[in-house]
């Protein structure tokens, strides 16, 4: 294990900067739209958005990039301007990992045979994972951006992943908070009351509302092209006779990320090819956290919601220890990891910290950087 504390200023890459072009493809049976940027023979690059976004995520982030990188960032399903297909969550996150893959083989997108770097941010992060499982030889290395923990979000008490309840209870999308999927369907964009997506995405998204600046509209716009229903988010809910009364269902994206369908630490492990792993988080994060505020459990101990049955029946989910003890595991098989604790920075450290973001992708990616 290496892990890095990081509070040095990144260099400042000296060369031309890329601006995306937005493209729509057909793979893996739907239509996909994908941003392009930089040349086709250049460093490839693949950045996978995480859940209620879409690519529009990282176009902050391009400005920032060398024109050397070849960049292809989707749209994930129900998300931007990709096709709204369902999401069969008992592959837990299966489906887009596959429409990912199937990117990697579209004529123009990539130099034949490219094996990018892959950036994946929350549920992005799963998905770039299970990307890595299924097609080892394509992947070159990963860099998980606040990511989701290899056990899956909620329901589990320790670092090993042990199920709080034989059926995950307090996981999936019986959890979403059913006025914020409200206004995301309705596309609200005010800023009323604490679950407008508006003020999701300043207290959620990020540690300093600031940070959003001017591209605030715009990463609005991308939250709400969030498809809402049962086939994606939050996705199908189902009664569980154990605290708080629900578990995840087999459709959508909460389910898809509930531990009872996306559970791949074994699996990452043993990955018979290992890429070095970079994993950037944030310590002021809300939502990948020891201390979720998305986690029920960890809502239920601060009394959010009524009846938790305490810390030694239902405990909050460790996320940082699960992630952290897997990629230790990862590294004794062989493979190399990296941690980078951005001190200060939320969930998007792309956006709240982008100079130290795009050092690490350029390392990881094996491009130099001059001062």
């Amino acid at each position: 294990m290496v892990a890095a504390y990081l509070d040095r200023t990144a260099p400042t890459c000296q060369h031309a900067r890329m601006e995306s072009a937005r493209h729509t493809v057909q793979a893996n049976g739907i239509t996909q739209a994908v941003r392009v940027a930089g040349p086709p023979d250049g460093v490839p690059v693949l950045l996978v958005h995480g859940n209620c976004s879409s690519a529009a995520f990282w176009e902050p982030l391009l400005p920032r990039l060398p024109e050397t990188l070849r960049v292809v960032a989707p749209d994930l399903r129900g998300y931007g301007d990709t096709d709204t297909a369902p999401v069969d969550a008992t592959r837990g996150l299966g489906d887009f990992a596959d429409d990912v893959a199937a990117l990697l083989d579209v004529p123009g997108l990539f130099a034949s045979g490219a094996r990018p770097v892959v950036v994946g941010h929350s549920l992005g992060g799963g998905v770039a994972m299970r990307l890595l499982i299924d097609h080892p030889d394509r992947v070159a290395g990963l860099l998980l951006a606040a990511s989701v923990s290899p056990y899956g979000f909620g329901g589990t008490r320790d670092v090993d992943g042990t199920p709080t309840t034989p059926d995950f209870a307090g996981t999936g999308g019986g959890t979403a908070n059913a006025d914020f999927v409200s206004r995301l369907a309705a596309g609200d964009r005010g800023a009323d009351g604490p679950t407008s997506p508006r003020n999701v995405l300043r207290s959620a998204y990020v540690a300093d509302p600031a940070s959003l600046g001017a591209d605030e509209e715009l990463l609005l716009d991308s939250l709400l092209s969030t498809a809402t229903g049962d086939d994606n988010y939050p996705g199908t809910a189902v009664a569980s006779a154990h605290w708080p009364g629900v578990a995840a269902g087999e459709r959508g994206v909460l389910n898809a990320l509930a531990p009872a369908h996306f559970r791949v630490a074994e699996e990452l492990v043993a990955v018979p090819v290992k890429p070095p792993v970079t994993w950037v988080r944030g310590d002021a994060d809300v939502i990948v956290s020891d201390t979720s505020l998305f986690d029920l459990a960890y809502l239920g101990s601060l009394g959010v919601v009524p009846g938790w049955p305490g810390a030694a029946d239902c405990p909050p989910q460790p996320m940082i220890g699960q992630t952290r003890a897997v990629l230790e595991r990862y590294a004794a098989a062989g493979g190399t990891y990296r941690e980078v604790v951005l001190p200060g920075c939320g969930h998007s450290p792309h956006l709240e910290r982008p100079a130290e973001f795009v050092a690490e992708l350029l390392a990881v990616a094996e491009v130099p950087t001059t001062v």
